[in-house]
């Protein structure tokens, strides 16, 4: 639960920052990479753990920065509460993997949630698709993709921390975030963006992004995944998407109607619902 109210000040930082979103990602990943490698160095011990283990953090460090570019670019065009709201609708990928792959039993209660969760991004969206400007609509999709790329990069960090021989959070996330630092650094030009930092607000959100989220955050959270069950685990982090929905009211005055309201608080009401055992 620490951990996901950690990671909820993502977006705002993300926001505070003028740079573009895969320059966000590349940096937060780097500092935050950066920090959990001197822990690293100074635990002086990372666990024992095969060329295996460290195959499936590379895959989680490409799945990381997959979802930070989709999730970034989506803050931009849609605000950092419904684009987190939307990419937290991993609980239903993690749910799903939890069914399919592990055996948890399917309830009635995960059958109720998905149309309920649904109603209420209709209610956020409008009920007419098409009145919605070409940039909403996108950043729509982008936190859809988003959603699948968070749910994988979940799968496989509670696999690799369930194993035997499974590595010390710290040390996952000192390979998942240098991994996922040297792909976003290759994205950042292919995207056209630049590696520059503007402005000294700009260093202030992007160093606190990385140690408050990449470093406090993860570790937390990846501390914890190996413990509960998948359903579960997804309905401890839609503790981040409630919080961070207030920081853009609170913090950027976005204008909120009263059926945007009711549309959140049916999604948030239908992930809990569907993840509760």
């Amino acid at each position: 639960m620490a951990g996901a109210s950690l990671i909820s000040f993502s977006p705002v930082f993300v926001q505070l920052a003028h740079v573009g979103p895969a320059t966000a990602a590349f940096y937060r990943t780097l500092f935050g990479g950066a920090v959990l490698a001197v822990l690293f160095v100074l635990r002086g011990r990372g666990g024992t753990w095969d060329s295996r283990v460290a195959a499936w953090l590379a895959v989680g460090g490409l799945l990381f920065s997959l979802d930070l570019i989709v999730w970034h670019q989506s803050i931009h065009y849609i605000g950092p509460g419904l684009a987190t709201i939307l990419g937290n609708c991993q609980v239903f990928v993690f749910a799903g993997y939890g069914f399919l792959v592990l055996g948890e039993r399917v309830t009635h209660r995960f059958v109720l949630a998905v149309p309920l969760a649904f109603t209420g991004l209709v209610l956020i969206f409008g009920l007419d698709w098409s009145q919605l400007g070409p940039q909403y609509r996108i950043g729509v999709a982008f936190g859809f993709v988003t959603a699948l790329a968070y749910g994988a990069y979940l799968i496989v960090l509670r696999r690799v921390q369930r194993r035997p021989n499974a590595p010390h959070p710290v040390t996952a996330m000192t390979a998942v975030s240098l991994s996922a630092a040297a792909v976003l650094g290759v994205a950042v030009p292919f995207v056209g963006e630049s590696f520059v930092i503007p402005d000294a607000q700009s260093w202030a959100a992007l160093i606190a992004l990385g140690l408050v989220s990449q470093v406090l955050g993860w570790v937390l959270i990846v501390r914890g995944l190996p413990h509960v069950p998948a359903s579960r685990a997804g309905l401890l982090l839609l503790l981040q998407p409630a919080l961070a929905f207030t920081w853009d009211v609170v913090l950027f005055s976005r204008t909120t109607s009263a059926v945007e309201y009711l549309g959140v608080t049916l999604v948030l009401g239908g992930i809990y619902y569907g993840g509760k055992r």
